[in-house]
């Protein structure tokens, strides 16, 4: 499976520039594009299920993975059941309007994201419950900020590497100033991403097996460019 030392020798044998500068700027180049790819791919495999315990009387608070990107579904099941509900989302005005008083307590209907760690659920629950919080989450870095190694390999060096590699050669091209070189790497990373994506969407095509869902349907493929 490709790695980060793969990815970084590929790189290197691609632009044939095998400077120390050159060296040292790698790990930021891939950095910098697994942020670009976490918010460009909609994919099954960057999603992640927390599950949490909540007290009854509980404000409603849940905090969210520091990973979190996207809230894609809220359930609760009660501690000592096995029913599990889906949640509803709703906008924070709409949650603050429907239920006000947060020290008052009734069945769990809607939730709301508060902000980047933490969602609200409304009526506060009047039983303890078992929560279960499906995110789109960025995947543990291959590289820091700071130009360092974080893991040796992740999702998208496993299984979107055609789209890692081409997003990093898109910054390399930029770090050397490349500017011929550059669209023709912006669009292999623009494909690669369009690849991925449709993907993604055939499968909730085939899941949910309804050509007028959201999920499914030919309209909803972006096209592939030549």
């Amino acid at each position: 499976m490709p790695n980060y030392s793969y990815l970084k020798t590929d790189l290197i044998n691609t632009t044939e520039n095998d400077s120390t500068e050159f060296a040292a700027q790698v790990s930021t180049i891939i950095y910098k594009t697994e942020l670009r790819m976490v918010k460009d791919l909609d994919d099954a495999g960057l999603n992640e299920y927390t599950t949490i315990s909540v007290s009854s009387g509980n404000a409603g608070t849940v905090s969210l993975s520091d990973r979190a990107r996207i809230v894609r579904n809220v359930n609760y099941k009660v501690s000592t059941g096995t029913t599990v509900t889906n949640l509803l989302q709703r906008t924070v005005a709409y949650v603050n309007d429907y239920w006000p008083v947060s020290a008052s307590t009734g069945t769990p209907r809607y939730y709301t994201r508060r902000n980047n760690s933490s969602i609200k659920i409304v009526p506060t629950p009047v039983s303890a419950l078992t929560v279960e919080i499906q995110t789109q989450s960025s995947p543990l870095p291959l590289a820091s900020a700071t130009g360092t190694s974080v893991t040796i390999s992740n999702y998208l060096s496993e299984y979107c590497y055609e789209a890692l590699f081409a997003g990093c050669m898109v910054e390399s091209t930029m770090y050397m100033k490349d500017w011929n070189t550059l669209p023709v790497w912006q669009n292999e990373y623009q494909n690669a991403i369009l690849k991925l994506n449709n993907q993604a969407r055939r499968t909730r095509q085939d899941d949910m097996a309804l050509a007028a869902s959201p999920a499914g349907g030919p309209d909803t493929l972006a096209p592939t460019q030549p």
